[in-house]
């Protein structure tokens, strides 16, 4: 498994079509980072991709970042894996923000059962 450091976190490729993002402790995610994000999808990744984000830290997003997170057509289906309450309430207030834009987003506590559903994804 090859992975990458980014300037708020990492990614691991898991296949040719799906990865695993963790943005790092503390960070508070932007546009920049956004933008980077997606610039790395379009790059190494084919299309379509899937996206298991692991909240393994505690971090935010400015209002625009969150709006923006995963608005690129290439990315089919995301799984988010939270392990908090917390961290729950930050990832549903992202989705209902994003209504609007028809994400293929499930929210799990269990990595095993995201990548599972993801792979059903597929």
């Amino acid at each position: 498994m090859k992975s990458y450091k980014l300037s708020f976190g990492s990614i691991a490729m898991l296949d040719n079509n799906t990865v695993e993002l963790i943005i790092d402790e503390g960070v508070e995610v932007n546009e920049v980072m956004v933008d980077e994000y997606h610039d790395f999808i379009r790059t190494y990744m084919d299309n379509p991709c899937f996206v298991l984000v692991n909240k393994e830290h505690s971090y935010s997003f400015k209002f625009e970042a969150q709006r923006m997170i995963h608005n690129i057509k290439q990315i089919k289906a995301i799984a988010v894996c939270v392990k908090t309450s917390g961290a729950l309430m930050m990832v549903e207030t992202i989705i209902n923000l994003n209504k609007g834009n028809d994400w293929n987003i499930k929210v799990f506590q269990d990595r095993t059962e995201a990548m599972d559903w993801l792979a059903s994804q597929h």
